[in-house]
């Protein structure tokens, strides 16, 4: 399930509600990220976030098949927000669910990893000196590159 909202999201009703009725479900992995105060020795008073509507949904889809084509997933969530968030605010939570831990925790970091640098965002700072938007940094995608190119998990 992919949503892109403006509203935030309660972590132990999404969760619940993917595992739900599943008794095939042997693990469930989780990242939530955060706005951090900081980038770098920068101040961050708040951050935006945009995207395309529509665009931005398919290409999260298309990640999210990707997963459940590589590991032997039972269900999958990707929440990513959009508008002006606040440190301390949840921006985006991925969640992955299978039979077994390993699957979970694979599919899990390659949707975070590819979401960073595949789906189409655009990060904005407030910050002491003004606003500016966030590069893409090199850390990332050297950690989607890693995904790249491997094929099919064993289940």
């Amino acid at each position: 399930m992919i949503r892109v909202q403006r509203e935030d999201f309660d972590l132990g009703a999404e969760v619940k509600a993917l595992t739900a009725r599943n008794p095939r479900i042997g693990g469930l992995c989780s990242f939530v990220g955060l706005v951090r105060d900081m980038h770098g020795d920068d101040s961050v008073r708040a951050m935006t976030l945009e995207h395309y509507p529509g665009m931005t949904e398919k290409m999260l889809q298309r990640i999210d098949d990707e997963a459940h084509w590589r590991w032997p997933l039972e269900a999958s969530l990707v929440i990513h927000r959009h508008g002006r968030l606040d440190p301390g605010d949840q921006i985006v939570l991925v969640a992955t669910a299978s039979p077994h831990r390993q699957a979970a925790f694979e599919a899990c970091q390659f949707l975070i990893d590819w979401l960073k640098t595949q789906a189409p965002f655009w990060k904005k700072e407030e910050t002491p000196e003004g606003e500016r938007w966030v590069e893409a940094r090199e850390s990332d995608d050297a950690a989607a590159e890693r995904w790249a190119g491997t094929g099919k998990a064993a289940g």
